[in-house]
């Protein structure tokens, strides 16, 4: 009973210390160590790529949801540069010598997102 006790006691000084992170997602797209996958978006089973090139790694993947675009694309602006990504467009972000790139298709009052990160190219 008293090692019970002094778990749960751990684990609350801990919750209220601040140290469990709170995110805005608590799932991260397959295939991308951390990408979050926005709320109201599901991943599409199946439709990942994952390559690696003597360039860089290729990683495709789609999520659909009933949400819009600007909310899609607000959660990624504000949450991406927490993980290292910098914005460089409107749908596109540069981080360690990778683009990813976010694309959006209409699908009968659904919103499919796709991610794709790819080799930053030489410009």
């Amino acid at each position: 009973m008293k090692k019970r006790i002094t778990v749960l006691m751990s684990v609350l000084a801990i919750a209220f210390s601040g140290a469990l992170p709170v995110r805005a997602a608590d799932v991260f797209v397959s295939g991308f160590e951390d990408l979050p996958l926005m709320t109201g978006l599901t991943q599409v089973v199946g439709n990942s790529i994952l390559f690696d090139t003597p360039q860089g790694r290729i990683v495709q993947a789609s999520a659909v949801g009933t949400v819009s675009q600007s909310s899609v694309m607000q959660f990624y602006a504000e949450t991406l540069p927490q993980l290292g990504w910098a914005q460089v467009e409107d749908t596109e972000f540069q981080r360690e010598g990778e683009t990813l790139k976010v694309e959006f298709t209409e699908l009968n009052q659904r919103l499919e997102v796709r991610f794709l990160v790819e080799p930053t190219a030489n410009k």
